[in-house]
C-alpha cells in the first residue's frame, strides 16, 4: 500500500515579541580620515620663481667681480661697445628716456592715476602701492652711486675722461621707472591684449634707452646689463609685495560686502 507524504507545513508567521518589531542589521559605518587642508592651485610656493631674482644677482656678481679684477669680460665688452657705437640723435633721444626728468614724471603721473582708481574703487591700503613704487625709485640711487665710487669703472672713448660708469644709473632708473608704472597699472587691465601690450611696450622701452646709452656711448654694454640686472632684482621685490599686498586685502574686501 503506498505510503501517502507527509504534508508539509504551514508557514505561520511568529507574533511579535514584547521588544518591539525584529530589529534590522545595519551596515558597519566608516569613517573616514579627516581631510587636509591644502592652498589653492594658484597659492602653492612655486621654487622656480626663485630664478627670477637668482639669475640676475649671479649675473650682476659676475660683471661685478670683472670690473674689479679688470678680467677677460671687460675685453670682450670693449669690442662691443667699439662695433655698436655711434653717436647720434637716435641714441642721444633713447638715452634721455632714462634720465630723470623723463622717468620720474612718469611713474608720479602713473602713481597718482593709480592712486585715485585705487580710492574711487574702495581697494583697502589703496595708497601702499604707489608709495611703494615712489619708495622703489628713490632707492635706486642710493644703491647705484655706492656701486659707481666702489668700482670706479672709467667710460668710453666716446665720454670726458672719468670714473664712475659702472652700473648705469640711466638704465636701472628706467628699468625700475617704467617697470613700476606697469605693476601699477596691470591690475586696473584686463587680462588680454591691453596687459600683453603694456608688458611689451615696457620691456621695449627699457631696452631702447639701454641701446641708446650704448649707441651714443655713454657707457659700455656691461654697465647696462648691469642696470638691467639691478632694475629686475627690485622690480621682482615690488611684484612680490604687491602680490602679498592683494592677497592680504581680498578677505577684508570679502567682509565689507
Amino acid at each position: 500500500m503506498p505510503t501517502r507524504p507527509d504534508p508539509q507545513p504551514e508557514c505561520v508567521p511568529a507574533p511579535p515579541t514584547a521588544a518591539g518589531p525584529p530589529t534590522v542589521a545595519t551596515p558597519p559605518t566608516v569613517t573616514t580620515p579627516p581631510a587636509v587642508a591644502t592652498a589653492p592651485p594658484g597659492r602653492r610656493p612655486r621654487p622656480f620663481l626663485l630664478l627670477v631674482p637668482g639669475v640676475p644677482a649671479l649675473l650682476f656678481a659676475l660683471i661685478t667681480w670683472q670690473v674689479l679684477v679688470d678680467g677677460p669680460l671687460l675685453r670682450a665688452d670693449e669690442h662691443v661697445s667699439h662695433a655698436l657705437i655711434r653717436p647720434d640723435r637716435l641714441g642721444e633721444l633713447l638715452s634721455d628716456l632714462g634720465g630723470v626728468p623723463v622717468a620720474v614724471p612718469v611713474l608720479a603721473l602713473v602713481a597718482a592715476y593709480a592712486a585715485r582708481a585705487g580710492r574711487a574703487a574702495g581697494t583697502p591700503r589703496w595708497w601702499l602701492p604707489p608709495l611703494a613704487a615712489a619708495a622703489l625709485l628713490v632707492l635706486v640711487p642710493a644703491i647705484v652711486v655706492p656701486l659707481k665710487e666702489w668700482t670706479a669703472r672709467p667710460g668710453t672713448p666716446a665720454v670726458p675722461p672719468a670714473v664712475g660708469y659702472y652700473p648705469s644709473g640711466h638704465t636701472t632708473t628706467a628699468a625700475v621707472a617704467y617697470g613700476a608704472a606697469t605693476l601699477l597699472l596691470l591690475p586696473l587691465l584686463r587680462p588680454g591684449p591691453a596687459r600683453r601690450a603694456l608688458v611689451g611696450g615696457c620691456l621695449v622701452l627699457v631696452l631702447g634707452v639701454g641701446y641708446g646709452l650704448v649707441r651714443r656711448g655713454y657707457h659700455w654694454p656691461l654697465d647696462v646689463v648691469a642696470g638691467w640686472c639691478l632694475g629686475t632684482m627690485l622690480l621682482f621685490a615690488l611684484w612680490r609685495f604687491l602680490l602679498w599686498l592683494s592677497a592680504a586685502s581680498a578677505p577684508r574686501q570679502r567682509r565689507e560686502r
